[in-house]
């Protein structure tokens, strides 16, 4: 029976099912989170062998306690994971620390931590990257300005999301980010790419090839969201198109990606682009090491009639998973911000749309940020159908 540490099984709230995944595959799971036992789901708790409580994963030696106490009951451990962005540093130093030796180590987390160094891996992948420079001073600033022009998007080297993230227009912008800019983080500037961003989501096995393929597509930048407040949409395609595909696998080469779930985003170009491609063309943004956030495996399975949860466990308990696909729909998702004057009611919305609805929730304050705080997910068989929901429920009164 193999060992498999998850690292945050609460949250995000919907993570608990990689964990019954695991069990009903016959792993031996092993939670360690900073939420009370008694405050757990209890689909989590009949999805876990043990948990173990700390005062908070911050804190590295407690972590560092709790799997030396797994380690001491129960042997030699299998895998160690969280499939968070946050926690991935964390997750490498604990396998790097115990001689784990599924998934990343240490010694890997520059190439996919850092957007500056990412993008020798998409280079060596024939994939087109936006010019860059790392943030210095006021006249690096404006050198690399010269070059490519306003405006330019600057945000940290190694970040999570679009917190932290400036797009700069004139001089005075550059001054006022140069002003309250944090000291001890490293910036890093690219050119603006005018583009929707296309991902390309799987699951790959230990030899590097895709187990499950699939893609999201968000219209509108996550950037803004964030920055103004805005909604949030993004969906998930009915079919993978072959551009995303073949530069997904093609980065899944590059980086030497095996056994993980991974969400690489592109930006597909809303219109020629000097130096790096046509209107149309996919060229790289960034990888990130882990499923898409918040429900987006939900939304995976409601397109495509699948379990991505399971394929997941399957590929660490056999390295290959039966799971089906069915029937391929658009699964949208659109996240309302609190205080907007919408055309529509909640009621309004459900009474129009329900028979399309798989998820309706408030979304959790630590994901509100990016997500905006009302959730609908729904399925459409056409893009048309979507586009016509979309255009309702983000609808406001003048």
């Amino acid at each position: 029976m193999k060992n498999v540490i998850f690292i945050s099984p609460n949250f995000p709230t919907n993570y608990w099912q990689f964990c019954r995944e695991l069990k009903n595959n016959g792993m031996n799971v092993l939670g360690i989170g900073d939420q009370p036992y008694d405050e757990l789901k209890q689909e989590l708790k009949d999805s876990l062998n043990e948990y173990y409580k700390v005062d908070s994963l911050e804190n590295e030696d407690a972590v560092y306690r709790a799997v030396a106490f797994f380690i001491f009951k129960y042997g030699r451990i299998d895998w160690l994971e969280s499939n968070n962005e946050y926690w991935l540093e964390k997750d490498a130093k604990l396998r790097t620390d115990f001689n784990i030796n599924s998934g990343f180590h240490t010694k890997d987390m520059d190439r996919i931590k850092y957007k500056s160094k990412m993008k020798k891996y998409y280079e060596a992948a024939g994939i087109p990257v936006a010019r860059y420079y790392i943030v210095k001073n006021e006249k690096g600033c404006k050198d690399f300005i010269a070059k490519v022009g306003y405006p330019v998007i600057v945000k940290p080297d190694n970040g999570v999301g679009a917190s932290h993230t400036y797009k700069i227009s004139s001089d005075e912008d550059l001054k006022a980010f140069l002003a309250e800019k944090e000291a001890d983080v490293q910036y890093i500037m690219e050119e603006f790419i005018n583009a929707e961003v296309n991902s390309y989501d799987a699951i790959i096995d230990s030899e590097g090839n895709p187990m499950f393929e699939t893609g999201n597509v968000t219209p509108n930048s996550i950037m803004d969201v964030v920055n103004n407040n805005d909604n949030s949409i993004y969906y998930i395609v009915k079919d993978l198109p072959d551009d995303t595909r073949a530069a997904g696998r093609a980065t899944v080469k590059s980086f030497g990606v095996k056994s993980r779930f991974v969400h690489f985003e592109f930006f597909r170009l809303l219109e020629d682009h000097e130096g790096m491609g046509r209107k149309g063309d996919v060229v790289a943004l960034e990888v990130n090491m882990r499923p898409c956030g918040g429900f987006t495996p939900d939304m995976i399975n409601f397109g495509h009639s699948t379990n991505v949860y399971k394929i997941w466990a399957d590929m660490i308990a056999f390295d290959k998973s039966t799971v089906p696909s069915g029937e391929d729909q658009f699964c949208a998702f659109a996240g309302l911000r609190d205080g907007k004057n919408f055309v529509m009611s909640h009621e309004d919305i459900m009474k129009k749309y329900g028979s399309n609805m798989r998820m309706v929730e408030r979304i959790p304050d630590a994901l509100a940020g990016a997500m905006g705080n009302q959730m609908y997910v729904a399925t459409f068989p056409t893009k048309e159908g979507m586009d016509t929901f979309y255009k309702d429920v983000l609808a406001q009164k003048d």
